[in-house]
């Protein structure tokens, strides 16, 4: 399931980000393929990474996590420093042929932290240790990293993956309730603090209002619009007509609105239920887990997973403000693919090393798969 979900998802991304991006690719780069050939790029370094890093020993990635913490605040800093602003965030960092989003691959590292963290704990028999100032004033500090550069949508997943993260350690519910509804009081406050963040948050129940709807109700009025032209099966491939400059980011944040559009409801019902079976798995190995801190890592990466789903999806149903965020393995991005295929590469790793698994693993005729 794992496997197979990840293939489909990524070949459902590839087809969608041509869809989609072929447009903005001819106006911006003076080819329709210029785009999608990115991500083709992206995927092939992606895929090997995936291969090697589930070949990794379970002391190397502990190795690793001990450092996850150091690395994501430096390169988080460094975005600060030497980064460059993308449509009002600063998140990105230029490296001449590409572009690299840090708290991408921060969040990988930062979950592989956290895994260990927790797993130290539990052996440690400190069951009793209050988990939340292990683990969140580090994702406290990433978080304020973040929003330095008026990026809320990733402070969001890192808020929610923390959450996710304290639910599967065990921490009492009534502490668990206390924690969230102090990170929602959080999230209120960033949004009465900023009027741009205030005006979506007022148009994402109703886009088409006259006073909005040619302002902060375009985004999501015009992903309504492409969902609901979709129909049953869709207008067919490559016939969007919200991606003709009506719908921004229509290859990345709101690239669900171009499935519904092109695929109808089937593909969108196909698209989610990838993503399901491709969660489950995910969470179903972290069950398996023998090891404490595989067991965290993997129910971490799970929740990051599902955080970016709903909230990519819920944005372009207008069912909560846009908050910017892709679509794991499906929207275009080169520094969040890679960083997906890194989490999926330690789950397969996690996978691996279950005894059940090897053992019907050494059977398969096919020997990279061994």
């Amino acid at each position: 399931m794992l496997l197979i979900s990840t293939a489909s998802l990524s070949l459902l991304g590839l087809i969608m980000v041509f869809s989609a991006s072929s447009i903005y690719s001819l106006e911006s780069k003076g080819a329709t393929y210029a785009v999608v050939l990115r991500q083709i790029l992206f995927l092939i370094i992606s895929i090997p990474l995936a291969w090697v890093l589930s070949r990794f020993s379970l002391a190397r990635w502990k190795f690793i996590a001990r450092s996850g913490v150091i690395i994501s605040i430096v390169l988080l800093i460094l975005v600060q420093v030497i980064g460059k602003s993308v449509n009002g965030n600063r998140n990105w960092i230029d490296l001449g042929i590409i572009d690299f989003q840090p708290s991408e691959i921060a969040k990988f590292l930062m979950i592989l932290w956290a895994g260990y963290i927790l797993a130290k704990r539990e052996r440690a028999g400190a069951i009793t240790t209050n988990v939340i100032t292990l683990i969140a004033p580090a994702f406290a500090l990433c978080i304020a990293l973040i929003l330095m550069g008026r990026d809320a949508g990733t402070a969001a997943v890192f808020a929610f993956i923390l959450a996710g993260l304290l639910w599967v350690s065990g921490v009492r519910l009534g502490v668990f309730a206390w924690f969230t509804t102090l990170g929602f009081a959080g999230i209120a406050a960033l949004i009465l603090a900023a009027p741009y963040r205030m005006a979506r948050f007022a148009v994402f129940l109703n886009p088409f209002a006259e006073e909005q709807y040619k302002n902060v109700g375009w985004q999501p009025a015009h992903s309504l619009l492409g969902l609901a032209s979709g129909g049953l099966f869709g207008v067919g491939l490559g016939a969007s007509r919200q991606k003709w400059g009506n719908l921004s980011q229509a290859h990345t944040d709101f690239i669900f609105s171009v499935i519904g559009e092109e695929l109808g409801l089937f593909g969108t019902l196909v698209t989610i239920a990838l993503l399901s079976v491709l969660m489950f798995s995910i969470f179903k190995i972290a069950l398996r887990a023998k090891d404490p801190m595989v067991r965290a890592a993997c129910a971490g990466i799970g929740c990051w997973i599902a955080i970016q789903t709903i909230l990519n999806i819920g944005s372009t149903l207008s069912l909560i403000p846009v908050v910017g965020v892709t679509l794991p393995f499906v929207s275009y991005g080169g520094s969040a693919l890679i960083a997906t295929y890194m989490g999926i590469g330690f789950v397969i790793g996690a996978a691996r090393r279950d005894p059940a698994i090897f053992d019907e693993l050494k059977k398969s005729e096919h020997k990279w798969l061994r």
